[in-house]
């Protein structure tokens, strides 16, 4: 399928920073960061640990809040927004993909990929089908009634993925969703990011794995708070 790509801003932070404090001690994290991700891009993003990456990612999701700057996720200005229209943001503009799967455990796996879809109280027979066409996309179709402890680590990522897509956010963002994998595991994870990318899906992700950054348009590099190009 021919890639999609608009001319769209998507994702637009302007002087971007976030300063934790902890023990009368402030941690800038992100320091007067710039990012401009047009509609259809998918934007690998890497740096040591510690430098703030996961954190960009909650913020341009809505979790967290900028300290200073702006950011604009289409056209919304998710600084300036309350708690109710950030959860709407979040169920229906923004599928975020965790390092950590943050599943449910006392949901099956069918239950825990409708869950945003029954947020946004859609019909049920809507719902069904659609659990079963993304749990088909990641190969998760036959264990649509296990719980999460059942799964595998690389199955428990497929499903955080299904989860993801439930309401079919045209922004996907991915935080290391290789790191815990073994590499034939970690393929089919690539496999799915690369078959979003050819549905025009915007995508943002934090990784080191080379299979990933092979569907980059571009690579950045996250430290002391800046982003920059990352050398090929």
């Amino acid at each position: 399928m021919k890639e999609v790509k608009n001319t769209q801003t998507v994702i637009l932070t302007n002087c971007l920073g976030k300063i934790y404090e902890a023990f009368e001690t402030k941690i800038a994290v992100l320091r007067d960061l710039d990012l401009e991700v047009m509609g259809g891009e998918f934007i690998v993003i890497s740096g040591p640990s510690g430098s703030g990456k996961t954190t960009l990612l909650n913020i341009i999701g809505g979790i967290d809040r900028p300290t200073s700057g702006s950011v604009f996720v289409f056209d919304d200005d998710l600084g300036t927004k309350d708690e109710d229209f950030l959860a709407g943001f979040r169920c229906t503009k923004v599928g975020h993909v965790f390092q950590s799967y943050n599943l449910v455990s006392t949901l099956t796996v069918a239950e825990n990929v409708a869950f945003p879809m029954e947020w946004l109280r859609k019909p049920e027979d809507q719902i069904k089908d659609h659990v079963h066409e993304l749990l088909e996309l990641v190969g998760l179709r036959q264990r649509s009634e296990h719980f999460p402890f059942q799964l595998s680590g690389g199955e428990q990522q497929r499903v955080a993925f299904a989860r993801a897509l439930a309401n079919d956010p045209p922004l996907l963002l991915a935080d290391e969703p290789t790191g815990n994998l073994d590499k034939k595991t970690g393929a089919k994870i690539a496999q799915i990011l690369d078959t979003l990318k050819s549905r025009g899906k915007t995508v943002l992700a934090v990784s080191h794995d080379s299979e990933i950054n092979k569907l980059g348009d571009r690579k950045l590099w996250l430290e002391d708070g800046k982003l920059m190009t990352q050398d090929e």
